[in-house]
């Protein structure tokens, strides 16, 4: 079983960035991919970041390539999400994920764990 919990959420105005943590509980040893996907209002969950097991290997929405950047610190077992240059249409809560398969992918079913999620509101 892997627990996951975000932090760092919160408002910004438009143009700012914010940087979105996540910590899993896991075995020693595990191999888990982590990722990330926000859900606005009234809309699907949508895939925005994952990053592999070994922290090798990254890969993004390509809406988001350039503005958000996914990290991993593989010792302390968390993902990073920074995300620069945010517009209006970036507010919804972000859920990190993890996957046993060790690679994710860009759908939600890919993955099989989820954090509680944070909340960021972006303004215009």
């Amino acid at each position: 079983q892997v627990q996951l919990v975000e932090s760092g959420g919160g408002s910004v105005q438009a143009g700012g960035s914010l940087r979105l943590s996540c910590t899993a509980s896991v075995r020693p040893n595990s191999r888990y991919a982590m990722g990330w996907f926000r859900q606005a209002p009234g809309k699907e969950r949508e895939f925005v970041a994952g990053v592999t097991w070994s922290g090798r290997s990254a890969y993004y929405a390509d809406s988001l390539k350039g503005r958000f950047t996914i990290s991993r610190d593989l010792a302390k077992n968390t993902a990073d999400l920074q995300m620069s240059s945010l517009k209006p249409e970036d507010t919804a809560e972000y859920y990190c994920a993890a996957a046993n398969d060790g690679v994710g992918g860009r759908w939600a079913h890919e993955w099989n764990y989820w954090g509680q999620g944070t909340q960021v509101t972006v303004s215009s």
